[in-house]
């Protein structure tokens, strides 16, 4: 990680973040949902360094609490998405066959369709809300990580290791996930980490469209739905929250592309 000082500030950046998150209910100068009309739309100030949105709110303390929301929801889906991909991309590239094919056609269906337009419908189907959000997104992010895990599972199971493994009699679950799954663990990982960013970015569009965190929760996407309306007069109301969506989703870039520097030869930069 030191021959890469981008990944490093990433890995910062992303450390902060998740400290922030943590200590929001501590570290927040206000209460997010405290309301003051008298103080609606003020602008940047040393008593509000954000300014503060049309109900009077300061808008720091709601991007940190909103923190909160992103790094629930981002973890959650990587925790629900790496296991399921994982499985279903070993299982496919190991055994092949009937189990190749069966597996990798239902990942190509849910492949056929936009990500995003898939959880929008996912979601209105469910009902707006965070868990739903949750559920939605895990729904339509695991085949890109099933089908990673299957070409790495493709190469593994024919490595000499793996053959002189089967020869001494080992079992094929036990090839599977003692020799095949853990070479493959390094991928998924990176590959997690670079979804990261499209969940971020994903929570913030259901967010924006009511279909995520429901009102007086602080997410960012429907701190920019709830301030497009003031762009033009009060730039600070959407333009803060969408600010924090760009550090938070370049932040995850610059950390996977990091780790796939490092855990990846085949992808070093000269």
């Amino acid at each position: 990680m030191a021959k890469e000082p981008l990944g490093v500030v990433g890995v910062v950046v992303l450390a902060l973040l998740l400290l922030v998150a943590l200590l929001a209910p501590w570290i927040a100068p206000f209460d997010p949902n405290r309301q003051n009309l008298a103080q609606a739309l003020q602008p940047p100030s040393w008593g509000h360094i954000m300014g503060t949105d049309e109900f009077g709110r300061d808008i720091l303390s709601r991007l940190i609490w909103g923190a909160r929301i992103t790094m629930r929801t981002v973890l959650s889906v990587s925790a629900i998405v790496g296991p399921v991909g994982l499985v279903i991309g070993v299982a496919a590239g190991f055994f092949g066959g009937w189990t190749d094919s069966i597996l990798m056609r239902f990942t190509d269906i849910v492949l056929s369709f936009p990500a995003l337009v898939l959880a929008l419908a996912f979601a209105a189907a469910m009902g707006a809300g965070l868990g739903t959000a949750v559920i939605a997104i895990s729904l339509t992010s695991w085949p890109p990580v099933a089908r990673l895990a299957r070409a790495e599972a493709l190469v593994v199971r024919n490595t000499d290791y793996v053959a002189a493994a089967r020869l001494y009699g080992a079992s094929p679950l036990r090839l599977l996930f003692f020799y095949v799954t853990p070479m493959c663990i390094p991928s998924v990982l990176v590959r997690l980490t670079l979804n990261m960013a499209v969940i971020t970015l994903t929570a913030a569009s259901l967010g924006f469209l009511g279909l995520g965190a429901q009102p007086p929760l602080a997410e960012w996407g429907a701190m920019i739905s709830s301030g497009r309306r003031f762009m033009l007069d009060y730039w600070w109301v959407p333009v803060m929250p969408g600010f924090a969506i760009l550090i938070t989703s370049l932040a995850f870039n610059i950390t996977g592309d990091a780790l796939r520097d490092i855990l990846d030869p085949r992808h070093t930069r000269g």
